[in-house]
């Protein structure tokens, strides 16, 4: 919480708060609504896609259930980063009593097939538009995070070594001794717990309906891009910015959305509003008021579709126990 504070901070400090509300009042919040359609696409997806990754478990929830544990880890990501991750799984876990562990492993291609995504999208805009993201990127998101470890740990790559060497040494030191280690309760269920992740991991090796699957990530992303771009419509200064200045704007924010704070509060804001206003010359206020309406308003339906789906999953399990 501390550091998305800190973070909204940095990006509201230089802001004149009038002209910023003037441009709230200004903005034409019909453009939302197809935003939030674009993102209701993505989410129906998302839950598609991770029944599918599910299936070769042994096991094939049923959608509702896995939409609606799907949205409750979204709303608990609110509370704290990534805790989502585990809420939605001990939600479906529950409902449709599949492991927890295995579905864990799940989450975990689910992540790294969107990490991939991205990275590939940015570097196919690098390619494509190299001389405006490139030049972004460097000075806004690398060279600020590598000063920020320089200074907190000073020779950086003396640190990263000595944890790198110490993480393999415990980690050969487990795998050596882990005979001796399952006599003892904690590691018994730790082994347990990471046999089932692993086994949830090794999921996308037998996916049947793997064109399916495909079919579902590049749909998502899509969606991503049409929900980011079509919000630049609701503001004067922002509405004659193209697809690949949304792609753009995509790029930058699922980068900020992957920060340690809750569902990128702050980052997003922060990189957002500096992109529009240092590529394409838009006011800071302006900027600040597509980056607000672009966050708060997925923030806000997310929320509301996140409670529904909590009240919902929880209270249906209740009533058939």
């Amino acid at each position: 919480m501390a550091a998305g504070i800190t973070l909204l901070w940095l990006a509201f400090r230089n802001i004149d708060f009038k002209n910023l509300w003037e441009g709230l009042k200004q903005a034409r919040y019909g453009w939302l609504i197809l935003s939030i359609a674009f993102a209701s696409l993505a989410y129906i997806s998302r839950a598609r896609r991770w029944i599918l990754l599910i299936n070769p478990l042994g096991h094939n929830p049923a959608f509702l259930n896995s939409f609606n544990a799907m949205m409750t880890g979204y709303l608990a990501n609110l509370a704290l980063p990534r805790i989502g991750e585990v809420t939605k799984c001990v939600a479906l876990g529950k409902k449709e009593n599949i492991p927890v562990d295995q579905l864990i492993g799940t989450v975990v291609v689910e992540r790294t097939i969107d990490i991939l995504s991205l990275m590939v999208i940015t570097i196919i805009m690098l390619f494509v538009d190299g001389s405006t993201l490139g030049p972004f990127l460097m000075n806004n998101v690398y060279t600020p995070i590598q000063v920020k470890v320089a200074s907190v740990f000073g020779f950086a790559w003396i640190f990263w070594l000595l944890t790198a060497s110490s993480g393999l040494l415990l980690l050969y030191l487990i795998y050596h001794f882990r005979n001796s280690l399952r006599k003892i309760r904690f590691f018994a269920k730790l082994f347990d717990a990471a046999h089932g992740i692993i086994h949830g991991i090794k999921t996308v090796t037998r996916i049947r309906r793997k064109w399916e699957f495909i079919f579902h990530t590049f749909f998502i992303w899509i969606n991503y891009t049409l929900m980011t771009w079509v919000v630049v419509f609701a503001v004067e200064s922002t509405s004659h910015l193209g697809l690949s200045d949304g792609i753009f704007l995509l790029v930058i924010g699922g980068l900020a959305m992957s920060a340690p704070v809750q569902s990128g509060l702050g980052a997003f804001h922060f990189i957002i509003s500096r992109g529009l206003m240092l590529i394409y010359g838009i006011s800071l206020e302006d900027s600040m008021v597509y980056a607000l309406l672009a966050h708060e308003s997925q923030l806000i339906f997310g929320a509301v579709i996140g409670i529904y789906s909590f009240y919902s999953i929880f209270k249906k399990s209740r009533k058939t126990t």
